[in-house]
């Protein structure tokens, strides 16, 4: 949470601009953490820590509602991307939109504290991509993406990857509105971060094993890994692959088209509430 690891920004940039809070001229303040209120004898600082966290989930999970019945109306199916810092999600990213090119519309979102070096990885594949830069931030939130839309209009029937701030801790407790959150977790890692972080995994619908090519010269247990996975979350997918070599990419190719059509009855459902009047 923001008011436990300290990672509110005054400096939030959208593609290099600062992001304005709704209904607030461009270049306004933008994503502050709520400054919490003075502590009194009758209130104390736990009691109101955990009021202020309340709030904010409150609020961001206002806001990814908002952004879910979006994505509905316009049958996009976005997923965010969570894992450690060097897992290897630019480079399965990449991979992954050469592979589906010219098959479906696609869209990235990312998230990094600082730069706009993947973002232009990603426009090299010829497929748009925004940059949030969240400064001290360690995570994106559902505003945040909601600003992004309104730049990046994502198309009709087309996937939108959201790679979020490489941390497996703050990421698990926002949603974006997102259709599910694919945790990475590489071989270079070890077998016991599901259990060193697990609420990241219990959250996840899916984990990629990544880097498998490298397994021969490493010591990494990968059936206990996924043992791990699954003491978490025993509904978790898991997918072994190497973005570097392609190996198990077409398993991952074959989730995404899983999701794409599968996920027409949610967004069906979303749309109905859409047309009931709900305001976007």
């Amino acid at each position: 949470m923001c008011t436990t690891c300290g990672c509110g920004s005054d400096s939030v940039l959208i593609n290099g601009r600062a992001a304005a809070p709704r209904g607030k001229p461009r270049g306004a303040l933008s994503y502050r953490t709520p400054v919490p209120a003075p502590v009194t004898e009758a209130q104390p600082a736990a009691t109101r820590r955990i009021q202020v966290e309340q709030d904010l989930l409150a609020k961001n999970d206002a806001r990814a509602a908002h952004n879910r019945i979006l994505f509905a109306g316009r049958n996009v199916l976005a997923l965010n991307l969570v894992s450690s810092p060097g897992s290897g999600k630019t480079t399965l990213l990449v991979r992954t939109l050469h592979a589906l090119k010219g098959q479906v519309p696609m869209a990235v979102i990312e998230g990094d504290q600082q730069t706009e070096n993947d973002a232009e990885r990603i426009r090299a594949t010829g497929v748009p991509a925004i940059q949030i830069n969240t400064g001290k931030g360690c995570h994106l939130d559902a505003d945040m993406i909601g600003h992004a839309l309104a730049q990046l209009e994502a198309r009709q029937d087309s996937l939108l990857f959201i790679e979020n701030v490489g941390n497996l801790v703050c990421p698990a407790s926002f949603d974006l509105g997102e259709a599910a959150k694919v945790v990475v977790l590489s071989v270079t890692e070890g077998e016991d971060k599901p259990l060193k972080y697990p609420d990241m995994f219990r959250a996840a619908k899916l984990m990629l094993l990544n880097k498998c090519d490298l397994l021969p010269y490493l010591s990494f247990d990968v059936e206990q890994a996924c043992a791990n996975a699954r003491r978490v979350n025993p509904d978790i997918e898991i997918i072994r692959l190497s973005a570097t070599s392609g190996e198990g990419m077409d398993n991952w190719l074959a989730w995404l088209a899983q999701q794409r059509e599968g996920g027409s009855t949610v967004h069906n459902e979303n749309r109905r509430t859409l047309n009931q009047g709900y305001m976007v």
